[in-house]
C-alpha cells in the first residue's frame, strides 16, 4: 500500500464520518423535537428545535465532507481538472453551509460577533433540551 492509497482510505473515512454526522444529527434532531412535544411545548417551538438541530448536523457534515475533498485532492496526482473540480465542490458546499447558517441564525455570517460552527450549534441544541427537561421536572 503506497502513500496515495493510505490517504484515499483516510478521505473515504472522512466522507463516511461526514455522512454519519448528518445521520446521527438527524436522529438527535428527531429525539429533541419529540422531547419538546412531550413536554407540551408549543408545536412551533418543537419545529424550531428540530429545524435548528437538523441544520446544525448538516453544517457539521458538510464541513467534514469539505475536509475529505481537500485530503483527496491534495494527496492525488495533481491535475488542473482535479483542482477545478475541487474548487467547484468547495464553492457549492460553502454556499450551502452559508445559506443553512443564515436560515438557522437569521443573520449573515459576516455580521456575527463570534463565529459559530455546526458542532457548536448542535451542542447548544442538546444543552437547551437538557435545561428544558430539568425545568419540566422541577415544575
Amino acid at each position: 500500500m503506497d502513500f496515495e492509497d493510505i490517504f484515499t482510505a483516510v478521505a473515504v473515512a472522512f466522507e463516511a464520518l461526514g455522512a454519519l454526522a448528518m445521520i446521527i444529527g438527524f436522529l438527535i434532531a428527531l429525539v429533541l423535537g419529540a422531547r419538546s412535544l412531550s413536554r407540551k411545548e408549543a408545536g412551533s417551538e418543537a419545529f424550531s428545535i428540530l429545524r435548528t438541530t437538523l441544520g446544525s448536523a448538516i453544517l457539521l457534515g458538510l464541513e467534514i465532507l469539505v475536509a475529505a475533498d481537500l485530503i483527496r485532492t491534495i494527496t492525488s496526482k495533481p491535475s488542473i481538472e482535479d483542482a477545478v473540480i475541487l474548487g467547484i465542490i468547495v464553492v457549492i458546499r460553502t454556499v450551502l453551509s452559508m445559506s443553512i447558517q443564515i436560515e438557522i441564525e437569521g443573520t449573515l455570517p459576516w455580521r456575527r460577533a463570534v463565529l459559530t460552527n455546526g458542532g457548536r450549534l448542535l451542542s447548544k441544541a442538546v444543552a437547551r433540551d437538557a435545561a428544558a427537561s430539568r425545568a419540566a421536572k422541577e415544575s
